[in-house]
């Protein structure tokens, strides 16, 4: 019975149009967003270097996404355009990384574990806790792209846009939001915010990622030109968030090694998920 329902489960998924598939993708990557957050009811202090290693793992999925998920195909893409195939890549990926930098200098946010005085974008009299959640917010927004933009590209048929392949990018990135939730509900109660509260603010740093796949897989699907371009956005912005936020983060403790095997190893997952499932 247990079976049977999840094969029907399964042909529901595959048959479903792009625009469900890329909900359902980003609701399991919030669920792994929510997961992260979990451990903050069992105790009230995370292992700063396992959680520098998860982060660097994080770091190493969204880098090996950047290229074999997005960059790879975006460049493929474009052959049959009126343009060199490096074009819409370049461009795009250029376009996601100003996208991020402008809402880093617009949207009040703070980094994990810096002081109020270093907090960024317009000023605010917002609390600590708001500014928190809303920078690991504002770095899944190109997560949540990503995603939406692969399931999209499985509606024109292309040779290198796969159900696997769109698949093996959730499974990465929902892998890597685990240690996000970890990153903002351990902080939270470590300050002394209760247990739910906590994990409440934890989950909610990911909720901005099923609006921003419906929207990704919505625009490549109304207006099939930009889909290389897409691509090539979201890589972009997720690379800017690794540079500025995720790699800074795990080597701000002493942990530089252990972060930099941890992005090796997540590197590798993600290569091996893509190229497997895709």
């Amino acid at each position: 019975m247990i079976i049977e329902t999840l094969d029907n489960l399964i042909e529901a998924f595959v048959t479903a149009s792009p625009i469900t598939q890329a909900l359902v993708a980003t609701l399991f990557t919030w669920g792994m967003t929510a997961a992260g957050a979990l451990p903050v009811f069992f105790t009230d202090r995370e292992n700063r270097r396992l959680l520098d290693i998860l982060l660097g793992f994080t770091g190493g999925v969204m880098i090996a996404a950047s290229y074999w998920s997005l960059l790879a195909p975006s460049i493929e893409m474009a052959g049959d355009l009126a343009v060199p195939a490096w074009f819409p890549a370049a461009v795009g990926f250029l376009l996601g990384a100003v996208f991020l930098r402008l809402a880093d200098v617009i949207l009040p946010h703070l980094h994990l574990n810096a002081p109020m005085e270093e907090a960024e974008g317009v000023s605010t009299q917002w609390r600590r806790t708001t500014l928190l959640v809303l920078a690991i917010t504002l770095h899944n927004i190109p997560e949540g792209l990503a995603i939406g933009v692969a399931f999209g590209a499985l509606a024109y048929g292309f040779d290198n846009a796969s159900l696997g392949a769109a698949v093996a990018l959730a499974i990465g990135i929902g892998i890597q939001n685990f240690p996000e939730g970890m990153a903002v509900a351990m902080p939270l109660r470590r300050e002394g915010m209760g247990k739910f509260k906590s994990f409440w603010y934890g989950q909610l740093s990911g909720v901005v990622e099923p609006i921003a796949g419906v929207i990704g897989a919505a625009a490549v699907l109304f207006w099939e030109p930009i889909l290389p371009y897409a691509l090539a956005f979201a890589a972009g912005a997720m690379i800017f968030v690794v540079v500025e936020e995720v790699i800074p983060e795990a080597q701000r403790s002493g942990n530089a090694d252990s972060a930099t095997m941890g992005l090796m190893g997540g590197f590798v997952v993600m290569m091996v998920l893509d190229v497997a499932l895709g």
